[in-house]
Protein backbone atom coordinates (compact mmCIF):
# COMPACT_ATOMS: atom_id res chain seq x y z
CA UNK A 1 0.00 0.00 0.00
CA UNK A 2 2.63 2.41 0.84
CA UNK A 3 4.54 1.51 -2.02
CA UNK A 4 1.76 2.26 -4.22
CA UNK A 5 1.10 5.76 -2.91
CA UNK A 6 4.85 6.75 -3.69
CA UNK A 7 5.19 5.14 -6.90
CA UNK A 8 1.82 7.14 -8.04
CA UNK A 9 3.41 9.92 -6.85
CA UNK A 10 -0.14 11.42 -5.32
CA UNK A 11 2.08 12.96 -1.97
CA UNK A 12 3.44 15.45 -4.30
CA UNK A 13 0.24 16.70 -5.28
CA UNK A 14 -0.80 17.35 -1.93
CA UNK A 15 2.83 18.25 0.14
CA UNK A 16 4.05 20.43 -2.67
CA UNK A 17 6.87 18.35 -3.14
CA UNK A 18 6.28 18.25 -6.64
CA UNK A 19 10.39 17.23 -7.49
CA UNK A 20 10.41 14.42 -5.48
CA UNK A 21 10.43 11.25 -7.20
CA UNK A 22 8.47 8.79 -5.01
CA UNK A 23 9.48 5.53 -6.27
CA UNK A 24 12.93 6.37 -6.01
CA UNK A 25 12.81 7.64 -2.21
CA UNK A 26 11.05 3.93 -1.72
CA UNK A 27 13.87 1.94 -3.98
CA UNK A 28 16.32 4.08 -1.86
CA UNK A 29 15.02 3.20 1.37
CA UNK A 30 14.92 0.06 0.39
CA UNK A 31 18.45 -0.55 -0.79
CA UNK A 32 19.26 1.10 2.75
CA UNK A 33 17.31 -1.22 4.78
CA UNK A 34 19.18 -4.17 2.74
CA UNK A 35 22.55 -2.60 3.41
CA UNK A 36 21.58 -1.90 7.12
CA UNK A 37 19.83 -5.42 7.51
CA UNK A 38 22.57 -7.68 6.03
CA UNK A 39 25.46 -5.99 7.59
CA UNK A 40 24.14 -5.72 11.25
CA UNK A 41 23.78 -9.53 10.77
CA UNK A 42 27.21 -10.61 9.98
CA UNK A 43 28.45 -7.57 12.50
CA UNK A 44 26.63 -9.04 14.94
CA UNK A 45 28.30 -12.45 14.76
CA UNK A 46 31.64 -11.33 14.03
CA UNK A 47 31.24 -8.63 16.83
CA UNK A 48 30.35 -11.09 19.41
CA UNK A 49 32.96 -13.52 18.37
CA UNK A 50 35.83 -10.71 18.53
CA UNK A 51 34.08 -9.78 22.03
CA UNK A 52 34.28 -12.83 23.70
CA UNK A 53 38.04 -13.74 22.40
CA UNK A 54 39.32 -10.10 23.37
CA UNK A 55 37.83 -11.02 26.75
CA UNK A 56 39.16 -14.58 26.85
CA UNK A 57 42.77 -13.74 26.18
CA UNK A 58 42.75 -10.86 27.89
CA UNK A 59 42.15 -12.74 31.15
CA UNK A 60 45.32 -15.35 30.28
CA UNK A 61 48.75 -14.76 30.38
CA UNK A 62 50.35 -17.32 28.43
CA UNK A 63 52.64 -16.08 25.37
CA UNK A 64 49.84 -17.53 23.07
CA UNK A 65 46.55 -15.74 24.76
CA UNK A 66 48.92 -12.67 25.09
CA UNK A 67 49.66 -12.91 21.60
CA UNK A 68 46.52 -13.46 20.05
CA UNK A 69 44.77 -10.62 22.25
CA UNK A 70 47.67 -7.94 20.95
CA UNK A 71 47.05 -9.34 17.78
CA UNK A 72 43.09 -8.64 17.48
CA UNK A 73 43.29 -5.92 20.34
CA UNK A 74 45.31 -3.86 17.00
CA UNK A 75 43.20 -4.72 14.88
CA UNK A 76 40.27 -4.10 16.08
CA UNK A 77 41.49 -0.64 16.90
CA UNK A 78 42.71 0.45 13.09
CA UNK A 79 39.86 -0.57 11.83
CA UNK A 80 37.48 1.39 14.23
CA UNK A 81 40.15 4.19 13.66
CA UNK A 82 39.48 4.56 9.94
CA UNK A 83 37.18 7.40 8.62
CA UNK A 84 34.66 5.13 6.89
CA UNK A 85 34.80 7.27 4.00
CA UNK A 86 38.34 6.53 3.52
CA UNK A 87 38.16 2.82 5.11
CA UNK A 88 35.02 2.18 1.89
CA UNK A 89 38.53 4.00 -0.62
CA UNK A 90 41.23 1.26 0.73
CA UNK A 91 38.49 -1.60 0.45
CA UNK A 92 37.61 -0.97 -2.70
CA UNK A 93 40.32 -3.84 -4.31
CA UNK A 94 38.48 -6.42 -1.72
CA UNK A 95 35.58 -5.44 -2.60
CA UNK A 96 35.91 -5.88 -6.06
CA UNK A 97 37.16 -9.09 -5.68
CA UNK A 98 34.23 -10.07 -3.39
CA UNK A 99 31.55 -8.76 -5.19
CA UNK A 100 32.69 -8.01 -8.63
CA UNK A 101 31.77 -4.25 -8.17
CA UNK A 102 32.64 -1.36 -6.45
CA UNK A 103 28.99 0.09 -6.52
CA UNK A 104 25.82 -0.60 -5.27
CA UNK A 105 24.07 -1.41 -1.86
CA UNK A 106 26.22 -5.05 -1.73
CA UNK A 107 29.13 -3.49 -2.66
CA UNK A 108 28.64 -1.32 0.31
CA UNK A 109 28.90 -4.05 2.64
CA UNK A 110 32.20 -5.33 3.09
CA UNK A 111 32.95 -1.93 4.56
CA UNK A 112 30.10 -1.29 6.65
CA UNK A 113 30.93 -4.64 8.23
CA UNK A 114 34.88 -3.86 8.63
CA UNK A 115 33.50 -0.56 10.24
CA UNK A 116 30.98 -1.39 12.31
CA UNK A 117 32.25 -4.79 13.74
CA UNK A 118 34.91 -3.46 15.73
CA UNK A 119 33.19 -1.58 17.18
CA UNK A 120 30.45 -3.50 18.43
CA UNK A 121 33.20 -6.09 19.42
CA UNK A 122 34.48 -3.47 22.21
CA UNK A 123 31.41 -2.79 23.82
CA UNK A 124 30.63 -6.45 23.63
CA UNK A 125 34.05 -7.09 25.63
CA UNK A 126 32.88 -4.07 28.05
CA UNK A 127 30.06 -5.68 28.82
CA UNK A 128 31.61 -8.94 29.99
CA UNK A 129 34.29 -7.24 31.85
CA UNK A 130 31.45 -5.80 33.77
CA UNK A 131 29.97 -9.07 34.39
CA UNK A 132 30.15 -10.09 38.09
CA UNK A 133 32.67 -12.56 38.85
CA UNK A 134 30.73 -14.33 41.64
CA UNK A 135 28.60 -15.55 39.05
CA UNK A 136 31.40 -16.75 36.71
CA UNK A 137 32.73 -18.41 39.71
CA UNK A 138 29.84 -20.37 41.11
CA UNK A 139 29.41 -21.51 37.02
CA UNK A 140 33.32 -22.57 36.96
CA UNK A 141 32.80 -24.76 40.98
CA UNK A 142 29.74 -26.18 39.28
CA UNK A 143 32.26 -27.98 36.30
CA UNK A 144 30.81 -25.33 33.51
CA UNK A 145 33.50 -26.08 30.72
CA UNK A 146 34.12 -23.11 28.80
CA UNK A 147 31.67 -23.37 25.95
CA UNK A 148 28.77 -24.00 28.87
CA UNK A 149 30.21 -20.81 30.20
CA UNK A 150 29.78 -18.55 26.96
CA UNK A 151 26.23 -19.77 26.70
CA UNK A 152 25.08 -19.95 29.58
CA UNK A 153 26.32 -17.34 32.17
CA UNK A 154 28.36 -14.75 29.59
CA UNK A 155 25.43 -14.17 27.32
CA UNK A 156 22.26 -14.67 29.29
CA UNK A 157 24.16 -12.50 31.91
CA UNK A 158 25.55 -9.34 29.59
CA UNK A 159 22.15 -9.84 26.67
CA UNK A 160 21.21 -6.51 27.83
CA UNK A 161 23.92 -4.87 27.04
CA UNK A 162 24.10 -7.19 23.83
CA UNK A 163 20.86 -5.54 22.84
CA UNK A 164 22.09 -2.35 23.70
CA UNK A 165 25.45 -2.55 22.03
CA UNK A 166 23.59 -3.60 18.71
CA UNK A 167 21.17 -1.11 18.88
CA UNK A 168 23.78 1.81 18.96
CA UNK A 169 25.79 0.23 16.59
CA UNK A 170 22.58 -0.49 14.04
CA UNK A 171 22.12 3.52 14.18
CA UNK A 172 25.35 3.81 13.51
CA UNK A 173 25.34 1.28 10.11
CA UNK A 174 22.33 4.13 8.91
CA UNK A 175 24.53 6.66 9.22
CA UNK A 176 27.73 4.68 7.23
CA UNK A 177 24.87 4.01 4.89
CA UNK A 178 24.30 7.46 3.58
CA UNK A 179 28.16 8.07 3.60
CA UNK A 180 28.90 5.09 1.20
CA UNK A 181 25.87 6.09 -0.82
CA UNK A 182 27.81 9.20 -1.41
CA UNK A 183 30.19 7.76 -3.63
CA UNK A 184 27.73 5.04 -5.10
CA UNK A 185 26.62 2.58 -2.82
CA UNK A 186 22.98 3.56 -3.33
CA UNK A 187 20.22 4.43 -0.79
CA UNK A 188 18.90 6.98 0.71
CA UNK A 189 22.43 8.80 1.24
CA UNK A 190 23.10 8.39 -2.47
CA UNK A 191 19.26 9.79 -3.04
CA UNK A 192 20.06 13.41 -0.79
CA UNK A 193 23.46 13.62 -2.45
CA UNK A 194 22.81 13.37 -5.94
CA UNK A 195 19.13 13.98 -6.48
CA UNK A 196 19.08 16.18 -4.09
CA UNK A 197 22.17 18.62 -2.94
CA UNK A 198 23.81 17.99 -6.57
CA UNK A 199 20.43 18.92 -8.73
CA UNK A 200 19.79 21.87 -6.45
CA UNK A 201 16.32 20.09 -4.89
CA UNK A 202 16.42 20.60 -0.95
CA UNK A 203 12.92 18.64 -0.87
CA UNK A 204 14.58 15.48 -1.83
CA UNK A 205 17.43 15.84 0.13
CA UNK A 206 14.68 16.87 2.86
CA UNK A 207 12.39 13.54 2.26
CA UNK A 208 15.68 11.90 2.39
CA UNK A 209 16.87 12.70 5.58
CA UNK A 210 13.02 12.35 7.04
CA UNK A 211 13.31 8.69 6.40
CA UNK A 212 16.51 8.39 7.98
CA UNK A 213 15.44 9.65 11.27
CA UNK A 214 12.21 7.63 11.15
CA UNK A 215 14.57 4.53 10.91
CA UNK A 216 16.58 5.32 13.05
CA UNK A 217 13.72 6.15 15.31
CA UNK A 218 12.23 2.87 14.87
CA UNK A 219 15.71 0.94 15.72
CA UNK A 220 15.72 3.49 18.77
CA UNK A 221 12.19 2.25 20.02
CA UNK A 222 12.43 -1.33 19.42
CA UNK A 223 16.24 -1.98 20.64
CA UNK A 224 14.78 0.00 23.80
CA UNK A 225 12.09 -2.22 24.09
CA UNK A 226 13.82 -5.20 23.82
CA UNK A 227 16.17 -4.35 26.55
CA UNK A 228 13.34 -3.64 29.23
CA UNK A 229 12.03 -6.98 28.06
CA UNK A 230 15.30 -8.82 28.78
CA UNK A 231 16.42 -6.98 31.68
CA UNK A 232 14.76 -8.30 34.70
CA UNK A 233 17.07 -6.55 37.24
Amino acid sequence: MIRQILATGILSEYTGFEDVRWDRVWNATTETLYMTGVSVAIVFVLGLILGLLLYETRQHQTIWSVALYKTVSVLVNVFRSIPFIILIVLLIPFTTAIVDSMTGPTAGLPALVFSASPFYARMVETALRDLDKGVIEAAKSMGASKLELIWKVYIPETLPSIVAGITVTTISIVGFTAMAGVIGAGGLGNLAYLEGFQRGRANVTLVATAVILLIVFVIQFIGDRLVAYIDKR
